[in-house]
């Protein structure tokens, strides 16, 4: 006898079929399982924060960037402490974790109004992805920020979300974070911060846009653990008296935002059918990593056996947030009742992993995990204890390519140096004759979205310094389409989009023109594979005239057909590509032992 198999009526006969899994945990469900867990140092405010999803009727154009001689900084020590939150960072790496963060009374971080006369701004972060460490009180209406590090590293400073109440409309304030790290920005090619005023959302249903003027981003002379900090100076006027609004560099999208979207997808009685959501593992701190199973049920086995495979995984980096947002247009399309959903629904299983990385995400990283290490640095590492996300996403992917074929893997980024979304891919420079081949796709996704997707900005060397990458690792494993798909985190500089942000639909849609592009990339009629296939051997051949054409004016070059990845990187992250940090902690506690010379009769 076995529980194992249950019966169902259908037009008057018995259909037997298997019990579904049983969820172990719960990763959407409620219980103590599914909530966020913090290193126990974190301080965490009880409120649970919500924003509306919105978009601007018409694209939020750029800005010009300021003069940064005209932002007057002041030494911090000149001004007055506003907020200032205790720096978990502190420990020298992660020990252990809970629910809810420290079990010590809340602390007061802000300053203390003196009455209803007191104008001075009322700051908040000790909430999920917020990372506001010290605010300063510089002038009437003037402020100067920092931001904590990744948890458990002296770097990694870019992302910022933090809260703001006690404002006064129409009076013009200024803010300067002072500890930013990157020497280039693309707030100095007028990119704008976001504001969300929740009176705002409460009276108009207007969410985060952009806002600010004067935004300037300069070195500032001072150093943070020997490297050079960079100032992002702005102003702006709040839009309602006694409000409460929120900064950030990006639209946020936190692990509470995942697991809500996922309890919607589960509560569905029609989308659950084709989507099914089970945990992939647990995180350092011991949060569920959920993976999605997303296909139209095989009316045969050996049809469900030959479905060829794609995964998608994002967030990684926890403070390239809009990498959730193209997830989410992908699963949106996917569990769309549209015919081309269905048609993909019906050729492929789709393995996706929305959040590589909720440990960074819930603590307000930018780029590492609580091991003081960036994790797309590690996927060759096999440290399974420290790094089990990667290690569980490798050996599930091992796994399908042994029952089935994956054709296709994308790992979803930000980028913080460049305009438009693109794509780093890997050559194949030991088959000539396939070499174009990997290009096809990326250039299929330009074509559908002219106006947001650089195909002239996409690379395709396989570096040395890359390999610890998940696009080169799974390129490794056989994976033969190995795509690391980046999306700016300003806007665009191309067709009727030149010269504007982003929004949150805009990301959105793009995750709908990457399903789009997979119908025409596998579309089993060949037509427009083969002309794109004809329009990248016809730029090769112009790129190699052009190339002789230069050495027969100039001798010797330095220029190469084989492009350089690296050149315009969007991160910074070669130094963060180490053995954790709990490994360095418990080697700097190491006695070295003591060497003496052994006597003649010691030898012996």
């Amino acid at each position: 006898r076995t529980t194992q198999v249950v019966f169902d009526f259908q037009s008057g006969k018995v259909i037997p079929r298997l019990r579904e899994p049983r969820r172990l945990y719960g990763v959407t469900g409620p219980g103590p399982h599914s909530l966020s867990r913090w290193p126990q140092e974190c301080e965490v405010i009880p409120e649970e924060i919500h924003h509306i999803e919105w978009a601007p009727p018409v694209p939020e154009p750029l800005c010009v960037p300021g003069n940064p001689k005209e932002v007057v900084q002041m030494a911090e020590e000149e001004g007055t402490l506003v907020y200032t939150a205790d720096e978990a960072s502190k420990e020298p790496c992660f020990s252990r974790s809970r629910a809810g963060g420290s079990r010590t009374p809340l602390k007061v971080a802000a300053v203390i109004l003196s009455g209803p006369a007191d104008t001075t701004l009322v700051f908040e972060a000790r909430f999920e992805s917020g990372n506001l460490l010290r605010a300063v009180k510089v002038g009437e209406c003037d402020y100067e920020l920092t931001l904590r590090t990744d948890l458990y590293t002296e770097k990694h400073t870019q992302w910022f979300y933090f809260r703001v109440s006690n404002t006064m409309a129409g009076v013009r304030y200024r803010f300067t974070i002072t500890n930013l790290l990157k020497a280039t920005s693309l707030y100095k090619k007028g990119q704008r911060p976001l504001l969300y005023s929740e009176k705002e959302a409460q009276k108009q249903r207007v969410g985060w846009h952009r806002i600010g003027e004067e935004v300037s981003y300069y070195r500032n002379g001072r150093q943070q653990s020997l490297h050079p900090c960079y100032s992002l100076s702005w102003t702006f006027s709040f839009p309602h008296d006694r409000d409460t609004c929120y900064f950030a560099h990006c639209y946020p999208y936190t692990y509470s935002n995942l697991r809500t979207y996922l309890s919607e997808i589960e509560q569905d009685p029609v989308r659950s059918q084709f989507c099914k959501i089970r945990m992939l593992c647990r995180s350092l701190a011991g949060n569920l990593v959920p993976v999605l199973t997303v296909t139209n049920p095989a009316t045969r086995e050996q049809e469900g056996v030959r479905k060829p495979a794609i995964v998608v995984t994002a967030r990684i980096h926890p403070g390239e947030t809009n990498s959730s947002w193209v997830m989410k247009g992908i699963l949106d399309f996917l569990l769309g009742n549209s015919e081309d959903a269905a048609l993909l629904r019906d050729t492929f299983v789709f393995k996706l992993v929305p959040m590589l990385n909720p440990d960074g995400v819930i603590v307000g990283n930018y780029r590492c995990s609580l091991t003081g290490r960036d994790l797309n640095r590690n996927y060759r590492s096999i440290l399974r204890d420290f790094f089990p996300t990667l290690w569980a996403t490798k050996n599930m992917i091992q796994r399908l390519c042994e029952e089935r074929k994956v054709l296709l893997y994308c790992d979803l980024h930000g980028h913080s140096r460049k305009h438009n979304a693109f794509i780093y891919g890997c050559e194949r420079t030991r088959f000539p004759e396939k070499q174009q081949h990997e290009r096809i796709f990326p250039l299929m996704l330009s074509k559908n979205c002219p106006n947001m997707f650089s195909f002239q900005s996409c690379k395709f060397k396989v570096q040395r310094k890359k390999e610890g990458t998940g696009r080169v690792a799974l390129w490794r494993m056989g994976v033969p389409n190995s795509f690391t798909l980046e999306t700016s985190f300003c806007g665009s500089d191309m067709g009727d989009r030149k010269g504007t942000h982003f929004s949150i639909s805009d990301l959105e849609a793009l995750g709908f023109q990457f399903c789009d592009t997979l119908l025409d990339y596998y579309d089993p009629d060949r037509t427009k594979y083969m002309l794109c296939l004809r329009e990248l051997q016809d730029m090769m051949k112009l790129e190699a005239l052009l190339l002789v054409d230069m050495l027969n004016r100039h001798g010797e070059s330095k220029i190469s057909l084989s492009d350089h990845e690296g050149s315009i990187s969007g991160s910074n992250s070669s130094d963060s590509n180490e053995p954790p940090a709990h490994l360095h902690d418990f080697a700097s506690k190491l006695k070295p032992c003591k060497k003496y010379l052994k006597s003649k009769k010691e030898r012996n």
